[in-house]
């Protein structure tokens, strides 16, 4: 990798603005070497746009793509050397441009979106579903099996199809899906990045965990795992901005209805009960129930998990902090801070990245564990995509590195 810095030089018919700019030469997964450019310069803007198309080795369809999760999807690609966008559908947009949806895309050359009826997978190597829960299933099994999928739905989250019905309220499948769906569960992996890589890295299908799942998972797993923490009495206090209850109208979500106030919802019923569950059961090979209560923030984005655990006899926080310490030392995207430093949901704001930290309670053998995340990136598009690297062979990173937007 070299870095040189540039005064305003010819480009392929461009130039490049004053300042430093870095050219990394990577390796993709076929082993060629490939240069781009990036950093706080400035390139104007055509001279890299048309060749920038033709460079793109994996297609990608975006299912769903007039929604959040969908719009996080296109922004985040927008600087991915490797994968481009060839199908996008949006049944109640279809015949609209992205732009016209998400004005602030319009810069992005993007394909016209169309309805998934019409949609045609033959120029397109992955795809991102970004649909509404229950519809995945049907789109799912019609799609051509070369397909590498990441499905951002709660559809192949459960293992159990019984708990599907009772916390969703629905069928998991049509009746002409029986058949085919038990064959397509088994297949799904359960994408929780730092915790099920090996699995994601052969997997054909992909279920991107939900939001606070995430949050809650990933501080907690490694605890579990480590026997450090009891199985009882955990209890989950989650907090999101106003995003993660999706695009649609919906009264609720008004702003005189949302602002200046704050609104528990889902109160021992919410539908992340059972992925949660779930996860910290498999970690702890044997049942786990959890008290969970979200609340609806008057903010657009970030999601804070604030969890109260009791201690395993003799183990007390410093033994929690190391053990989180030594879990994600190396990772990329999950970040322990320095003990005493409170996270907060502004400082992860439009980034892949989760904060963690550790405290003691005031009351003997419990702790109080803070985690925060933004629910769109870390919680949904972002592990979206960092999970589809892996998938096909580049870097998890990749596409990934977008700083926190701070203030």
């Amino acid at each position: 990798m070299s870095t040189a810095t540039f005064n305003s030089i010819c480009f392929n018919q461009g130039y490049l603005r004053k300042g430093e700019v870095k050219i990394s030469k990577v390796k993709n997964r076929n082993q060629r070497v490939k240069f781009y450019v990036g950093g706080a310069s400035v390139l104007s803007t055509k001279c890299m746009q048309s060749s920038e198309k033709n460079k793109k080795e994996v297609r990608i369809g975006l299912l769903g793509a007039s929604g959040y999760t969908g719009a996080e999807i296109v922004r985040l690609l927008a600087n991915h050397p490797y994968f481009g966008i060839t199908l996008m559908t949006a049944d109640r947009k279809a015949g609209q441009s992205m732009g016209s949806v998400f004005p602030h895309l319009i810069t992005q050359d993007l394909p016209t979106m169309v309805s998934v009826k019409d949609a045609d997978f033959s120029s397109v190597d992955a795809v991102f579903c970004c649909l509404p829960h229950g519809t995945t299933q049907e789109i799912i099994k019609g799609l051509p099996r070369h397909l590498k999928i990441v499905d951002l739905s709660a559809d192949f989250r459960l293992r159990d199809i019984a708990d599907y019905e009772e916390w969703y309220g629905q069928p998991h499948s049509a009746s002409d899906l029986q058949l085919v769906f038990p064959i397509i569960q088994k297949e799904a992996v359960y994408g929780l990045t730092e915790i099920s890589r090996e699995d994601v890295k052969n997997a054909h299908l992909v279920a991107n965990p939900g939001c606070y799942p995430t949050s809650i998972q990933l501080p907690l797993v490694p605890l579990i795992k480590a026997k450090l923490i009891e199985h009882r009495n955990i209890i989950i206090d989650s907090k999101s901005g106003v995003s993660g209850a999706g695009r649609g109208a919906k009264e609720a979500n008004l702003y005189s209805e949302i602002a200046e106030g704050i609104y528990s919802y889902g109160v021992t019923k919410h539908r992340h009960v059972p992925e949660i569950e779930q996860g910290l059961s498999d970690a702890a090979q044997s049942k786990i129930n959890v008290s969970f209560t979200p609340h609806l923030m008057p903010m657009i984005r970030g999601m804070q998990s604030t969890i109260y655990i009791e201690m395993s006899q003799g183990v007390t926080v410093e033994d929690l902090y190391q053990q989180l310490r030594k879990s994600y030392e190396d990772e990329e995207f999950v970040k322990l801070l320095e003990k005493g430093v409170v996270p907060r949901t502004h400082n992860v704001r439009g980034s892949n990245y989760c904060f963690m930290n550790v405290f003691p309670d005031r009351i003997p053998g419990r702790a109080i564990i803070i985690s925060v995340i933004d629910n769109l990136v870390k919680g949904a598009s972002g592990q979206a995509l960092q999970n589809l690297n892996i998938m096909l062979g580049y870097p998890e990173n990749t596409g990934l590195l977008y700083q926190p937007l701070f203030p």
